[in-house]
């Protein structure tokens, strides 16, 4: 057998599937790989070429009790069966249960990455339980990775978890950004745009992702209308499943300027939408990194988002985008109103973007940074060529 036994925990597919692939193919080179997940097709890696055996567990994202200790109890067996020398979590509640499982079946090495507290906006009893959890989760860890470094100083500075413990591979990114699939493409701008009838010298702002009210898109909204009293040919593309009914309540912000609103369902080729667009927005109140900002930057579009940890390290602020106060909206159409009225400047922060987002975030460099992560872990190997942030 090669190398070490390493387990990947997740509760989804798409968890693996967008942020994992290219690392499970680089450590399956040398260690032997086992991913545990909610799925009903085994085969699901296959078609990436991985052959990796898949052990299926029912993680469910809300809490169901019941459900929730069975789950424990068959990744705890699977432990103890398989006898790991790591397990790696990369979902909130996949990590809160395979961290607790691992540490009580004797795993030496458990590591769980944060991509985001559901927290951060919380109040009350619910913002404290959820920290609780977080908290339980990082105790039964050995290793707590942070996808940005603004991240890691949040978690640090409420207490999760100790700076000694907490770790940011590379400069942030859980997987990177493949530049020759986001890249600027004049073809798919002039395809896309004619499919949404869209015309070519419009201002195209682009929001893409999961349609949530934490994700800012009622300000986003109503930015957007204001802007649209004042100017003419700017559109708004909105792209991402709706899971909180927002699409109605955005139309209904945006009244009488709802015409210029476009609306797609997920898409499994964002890069088409990035190479249509002028300007992505990322509205956020909470964020982990913002891989999307970096995606749009290496398509060569600007961003403008919110001064959140995560987005602040995505966002090069007057140099790659704009970044404004969370739910400010007027702040917000301000600069949006810069992005029309200065052109020049516009394209400008999105050559920077793009250059930015190669120098720093491209998929090769994080994923060798992540080996190199790996193979500083006590008995697996020497740090190689590429480094990890520990403590910043």
């Amino acid at each position: 057998m090669k190398g070490k036994k390493i387990c990947f925990v997740a509760a989804i597919e798409l968890s693996i599937r967008v942020f994992m692939v290219e690392h499970l193919k680089r450590l399956s080179r040398e260690h032997s790989i086992k991913v545990a997940v909610n799925t009903d097709n085994a085969d699901f890696l296959k078609p990436y070429g991985l052959d990796v055996k898949v052990f299926s567990v029912k993680i469910e994202r809300r809490p169901l009790p019941i459900s929730d200790i069975l789950a424990l109890f068959r990744l705890y067996r699977f432990f103890r069966r398989e006898k790991f020398d790591i397990v790696h979590s990369i979902t909130p509640k996949a990590g809160l249960l395979s961290m607790f499982a691992a540490y009580l079946a004797g795993v030496p090495i458990r590591i769980h990455t944060f991509t985001g507290q559901v927290w951060a906006t919380a109040k009350g009893v619910k913002r404290w339980s959820l920290k609780t959890m977080d908290r339980l989760l990082a105790l039964c860890a050995t290793h707590i990775l942070a996808d940005s470094r603004s991240q890691q100083d949040f978690i640090v500075n409420e207490k999760i978890v100790p700076r000694e413990r907490s770790f940011v591979i590379g400069n942030g990114s859980i997987c990177g950004v493949d530049s020759t699939r986001f890249r600027p493409d004049t073809e798919a701008r002039k395809t896309l745009r004619g499919q949404m009838s869209i015309p070519e010298e419009n201002i195209l702002f682009l929001f893409l992702g999961r349609l949530t009210f934490d994700k800012g898109l009622l300000d986003l909204a109503s930015a957007f209308s204001q802007i649209c009293r004042s100017r003419e040919n700017i559109d708004l593309l909105i792209v991402g499943p709706d899971e909180e009914g927002m699409k109605e309540r955005i139309i209904s912000v945006c009244g009488d300027h709802q015409e210029r609103i476009h609306f797609c369902d997920f898409t499994d080729a964002p890069e088409r939408f990035m190479a249509a667009a002028d300007v992505f927005c990322m509205p956020s109140y909470r964020e982990g990194f913002g891989i999307v900002v970096i995606e749009a930057g290496a398509a060569g579009i600007p961003s403008i988002g919110t001064k959140i940890y995560g987005v602040v390290d995505a966002i090069e602020d007057n140099v790659t985008g704009h970044l404004y106060t969370p739910g400010n909206v007027e702040e917000l159409a301000g600069k949006m109103l810069k992005m029309i009225d200065e052109p020049s400047v516009r394209i400008g922060m999105g050559g920077n973007a793009r250059e930015r987002a190669i120098r720093l975030f491209s998929k090769d460099l994080v994923v060798e940074a992540f080996f190199n992560f790996y193979h500083s872990l006590p008995g697996i190997g020497s740090v190689r060529n590429g480094h990890v942030e520990k403590t910043l």
